[in-house]
């Protein structure tokens, strides 16, 4: 999976400014399947006109800078539509905390849940960010498009909540072994 697979969906779905898709896009809709920088974004834009896939209309702003509009291209919904249709091979994994708690043998117990208290804290607000997350009723989505949002946000929100459940019964586990 490539950024410009998920930029070529995003302009399949309606044109947009690269600004648009950074604010609207990575850091809203989609910003807890996929992360990118805002420096990403333009590099990749800039790749994807040059192979053909997409194209830009500069429009001309009275007392603003100029807007770079970009659509996607015959040639973009056709690679679009194949990468759709391609099998995408399971994802590398690299859980950072989980390899500290792998070697965390050699601290004390203390140690080990104050490691793990930031990390349950920062699940819940995430968990919390994602419950409220509401794709019903999107303005600019259709009931099927809506229902793929859906059924993809049900899984965020049981990966978050079983990571949850795993660090309250980690620290339990861990806390019991201080007493």
């Amino acid at each position: 999976m490539s950024l410009s697979h998920i930029i070529l969906g995003l302009l399949q779905q309606q044109e947009r400014t690269g600004y648009d898709l950074k604010t609207e896009c990575f850091d809203d809709c989609i910003a807890h399947l996929w992360r990118a920088d805002q420096a990403q974004i333009y590099r990749t834009l800039d790749k994807l006109e040059q192979q053909g896939e997409i194209v830009c209309t500069v429009e001309i702003q009275h007392e603003r800078p100029n807007r770079k509009v970009y659509r996607i291209t015959a040639r973009g919904s056709a690679e679009f539509t194949r990468w759709l249709q391609t099998h995408q091979p399971l994802p590398v994994g690299r859980e950072p905390l989980l390899m500290q708690l792998y070697f965390a043998a050699q601290l004390p117990n203390s140690a080990i849940v104050e490691l793990l208290e930031p990390e349950l804290k920062a699940r819940c607000e995430k968990l919390t960010r994602c419950q409220a997350i509401n794709v019903l009723g999107h303005r600019d989505l259709d009931a099927r498009e809506q229902q793929m949002h859906q059924l993809v946000l049900a899984l965020i929100k049981q990966r978050e909540q079983t990571y949850v459940n795993w660090l309250k019964d980690t620290l339990d586990i861990i806390r019991n072994q201080l007493t």
